[in-house]
């Protein structure tokens, strides 16, 4: 299951370019092209991660991705069309880990892919190792379980939006940079452009709401990055 990798896109030529390249970086891959087949296969198979397109035929990516999102919280790459900006908002609103503008070098979704291995593995590896709960207000991160609690409530987050509130909460009450929070919670530079961190950010506000006071939990500082506000009376 650790190298075995699922490819959705209806381009053929594309899947096949994909296989032979990702293969040879020691990945096991198969490929499927059209989104019912996409959404079957990617709900019930054991991988590692996926890799999807938005434009496929009988079923959008989207689409696919809502219903993968249903049964399984396996790491997604979203394959978008260059320039379309809405399509990687929509995408990492409704769960993806992370997006690539067609056309790309598959070496950058080599890239890609490590680095969100390199985030499961430290994550397992810091359960292992007992790492310990942070408690912020009412919301309880566990590391070892990859776990939310606020309150008695339970917050289902992707892996990237739980990476993000875990470096928040880390460091509550201190401003952490986009710059920083894309190296470590995506394991990649931010370039000017990439607005991938703002965008996780936003959906770990609605997943999470306001404080119990009704003041916003993260702040965002202009030009800098985001700050987790402590609670009244906190230390």
């Amino acid at each position: 299951m650790e190298n075995r990798i699922l490819v959705i896109d209806d381009d053929r030529e594309l899947c096949g370019l994909l296989e032979e390249y990702l293969v040879a970086e020691g990945f096991a891959v198969e490929s499927v092209h059209t989104g019912p087949q996409g959404a079957e296969q990617g709900s019930q198979g054991n991988y590692a991660l996926i890799v999807l397109d938005v434009m496929l035929p009988g079923l959008n990516g989207f689409d696919v991705l809502r219903r993968i999102r249903g049964e399984s919280s396996v790491p997604v790459v979203m394959l978008t069309a260059r320039g379309e900006e809405v399509d990687r908002i929509v995408g990492l609103e409704m769960g993806a880990d992370d997006y690539l503008p067609k056309p790309f070098n598959p070496r950058e979704l080599v890239a890609r892919i490590r680095a969100i291995q390199r985030r499961q593995s430290t994550a397992q590896k810091d359960g292992t190792a007992a790492e310990a709960v942070l408690v912020v207000g009412d919301l309880v991160l566990d590391p070892g379980r990859r776990t939310v609690l606020q309150g008695e409530r339970s917050v289902v987050l992707t892996s990237i939006e739980f990476s993000v509130l875990e470096l928040l909460l880390a460091q509550a009450g201190r401003v952490i940079s986009r710059d920083d929070i894309c190296s470590q919670a995506l394991g990649r530079q931010l370039n000017s452009f990439d607005r991938s961190i703002d965008v996780h950010v936003s959906s770990l506000r609605r997943k999470l709401g306001p404080a119990g006071d009704g003041s916003e939990r993260i702040k965002s500082v202009r030009g800098i990055g985001y700050i987790y506000l402590r609670p009244a009376g906190s230390p």
